[in-house]
């Protein structure tokens, strides 16, 4: 397994950019990759060369998180303006605004079908979950506290949910929280399940295996990468390498690499198997607070990855 650099672009927004994902291709578009940063815009790029194919100034305030639909025709971003704006990415009209108190969205990902937008709820210590057929709110799953946990700890800021991800059947759903625990909700019976133990601060990312259900995969401001059986409630794995915050974590299509980004202005490629770091990207300049796989069916090339930072800039690599 490799990355190797294919390019980057610098300025590529106007102020640090927070938030990356890739849409996938129709049957009018080939696959797009979707950014958003703190300059108030979500830009789509043709990743052949790094082009704007269009740009969105819907918010008013920075943008801190996107995710794309499964079937590549809807995108959504989520801004400290308090609000989700749900959108067409073929003409990038509106299709709903969802409305969100105050610094109440970190992250926030669509379900395996496409039915369901869950979004890290940050001090209302819970996740959200967005009906997508009308756009309706129809359960909000509450992080419960961790076995030993002070009854003065209930309501403080360590509670604040900052990460979340879907098992690849959609029956599942883990958020990471301030306090470094990990939480697995039953999503269909809106039952929480267990937590997954293991950080000791800020659960940044999570990134279900591919090709695994039950393999998780998290980054924390601990400087570690960890992998639980998310089933389980085993950590069988912990990695560490990274000399500040993991900020983003994302499994490869084929499921045997991780990539990360990090506080330390690294990318990096892990081999799970080593529980090791076998490859350092050192392109950027300033923190990276995204990583994102694409995949490609069957192709030639493998697939690509994109990192973004406080730079400024968009990176991409092919991994092979």
């Amino acid at each position: 397994m490799k990355l190797a650099w294919l390019r980057s672009l610098e300025s590529a927004h106007q102020d640090c950019v927070w938030a990356c994902t890739w849409v996938p291709a129709t049957d009018r578009s080939g696959g797009l990759l979707l950014t958003g940063s703190l300059d108030e815009t979500v830009k789509l790029w043709n990743p052949e060369d790094l082009s704007v194919v269009r740009t969105n100034t819907g918010h008013c305030l920075g943008v801190v998180s996107v995710a794309a639909h499964p079937s590549g025709r809807i995108a959504a971003s989520a801004s400290m303006d308090s609000f989700i704006r749900v959108f067409d990415v073929e003409s990038n009209n509106t299709i709903a605004t969802l409305e969100a108190p105050p610094s109440e969205v970190w992250q926030m990902q669509f379900d395996p079908r496409g039915t369901t937008l869950a979004v890290a709820g940050g001090s209302s210590a819970s996740v959200k979950l967005w009906d997508t057929a009308e756009w309706k709110l129809v359960s909000t799953l509450s992080i419960p506290r961790p076995e030993g946990a002070k009854p003065s700890d209930k309501g403080s800021s360590k509670k604040f949910v900052l990460s979340v991800a879907w098992s690849p059947s959609g029956r599942q759903l883990a958020c990471g929280s301030m306090d470094g625990s990990i939480s697995v909700f039953d999503v269909q019976r809106a039952k929480f399940l267990h937590h997954l133990e293991g950080h000791t601060m800020p659960v940044r990312s999570l990134a279900y295996s591919p090709l695994d259900p039950r393999v998780l995969v998290s980054g924390s401001d601990d400087e570690c990468i960890h992998m639980y059986d998310a089933e389980g409630k085993t950590l069988f794995s912990s990695m560490s390498g990274h000399s500040s915050w993991v900020l983003s974590v994302d499994v490869s299509p084929d499921g045997a690499a991780i990539a990360s980004g990090s506080s330390d202005r690294t990318v990096r490629l892990w081999d799970p198997k080593m529980r090791a770091a076998v490859q350092t990207m050192t392109n950027h300049t300033d923190q990276v607070w995204g990583v994102k796989f694409e995949a490609v069916g069957g192709g030639a090339r493998g697939s690509l990855l994109a990192s973004v930072s406080d730079d400024k800039s968009i990176s991409l690599y092919n991994y092979s």
